[in-house]
């Protein structure tokens, strides 16, 4: 692959732990493009008519993703499914967010999605680099596996198996290989492990991977050095202004774990030293987040670190 390509694997489902090994389709959506060294990118869906966008909020760093619950309902709207008209306005349940790790993957824990009249049980995602938008797609499941499922369990027992197919559903009848993904019984949860490998493009779009709205240039945060590491990182940033400086760390369950600040650091090139011994923290992935506040405002932006065994 060309080192410019960027992937994120989504794993998840409950009681997912870790990623299982995946042999990503050579087949190809229609309107999906091949891009160099014979890489696919995932096709483009609607985010259709449910969409919340909370990217940009730090407090959605979490491991549920967006998709509806076992009873068909979507967080943030009113909507009618198997157990007639609810309201869900201004609940959040089930739009988690996550970031990438140094292996460019990510790690879900959810429960199993539920189908509703008109759609096949599928999960959405969006797909975003250095805060600009890349991809909106969805993913679906093999259909003896997923129906094992809704037979097997309550509360999805109660509205039996799926009833569409590929075919009749509005966004996969064009296609769905790139956007199978596996689903596999964990004997040791009682859940499932669920993985899918995305490609997108990153070639094209250098200009976009240099904004950051999120900082009102007011900083520029890189990425830490080395990482993956052992103990000890540097969490690099530029300054515009003299800022008072705050570096907190989260796990990925969204807990805030360790907290650095820097009050009065100058304009111009800055990093500071986390090091997780010293935090009493163990070897793990961090989102770290940086926040600058200075005369202008407080802006905020977050990255993650990963820790490995040496």
């Amino acid at each position: 692959m060309n080192k410019r390509r960027d992937f994120l694997r989504l794993s998840g489902l409950a009681g997912a732990a870790s990623l299982i090994p995946f042999n990503k389709s050579s087949m190809k959506k229609p309107g999906a493009p091949v891009v160099g060294g014979g890489c696919t990118l995932i096709p483009s869906e609607t985010a259709g008519p449910y969409p919340l966008d909370l990217h940009n909020n730090q407090a959605m760093f979490r491991t549920d993703v967006w998709h509806c619950s076992a009873h068909g309902y979507y967080s943030g709207y009113t909507t009618n499914a198997h157990l007639g008209v609810q309201n869900h306005m201004g609940e959040t349940f089930l739009r988690g967010i996550q970031m990438t790790d140094a292996n460019g993957e990510v790690h879900f824990t959810t429960i199993f999605p539920g189908w509703y009249p008109g759609r096949i049980v599928h999960i959405h995602f969006q797909v975003f680099l250095s805060s600009v938008l890349q991809v909106t797609s969805q993913l679906t499941y093999p259909v003896t596996e997923k129906n094992a499922v809704l037979t097997s369990h309550a509360p999805y027992t109660a509205y039996g198996a799926d009833p569409q197919t590929f075919n009749s559903d509005n966004v996969f009848s064009d296609g769905y290989a790139l956007q199978l993904a596996t689903i596999t019984l964990n004997p040791n949860t009682g859940g499932y492990n669920s993985y899918l490998e995305v490609t997108i493009d990153g070639t094209g779009t250098t200009a976009l991977q240099q904004l950051e709205p999120e900082t009102g240039g007011q900083f520029k945060l890189g990425q830490n050095y080395p990482n993956p590491f052992n103990v000890e990182t540097f969490v690099p940033f530029t300054l515009k202004e003299n800022s008072n400086v705050k570096l907190d760390l989260f796990d990925l369950s969204g807990k805030k774990v360790a907290t650095i600040t820097k009050p009065g650091l100058s304009a111009g090139k800055q990093n500071i030293e986390v090091n997780l011994k010293n935090l009493s923290l163990p070897k793990a992935n961090y989102l770290y987040q940086l926040e600058v506040e200075n005369s202008i405002g407080t802006y905020r932006q977050a990255k993650m670190m990963t820790s490995v065994k040496s």
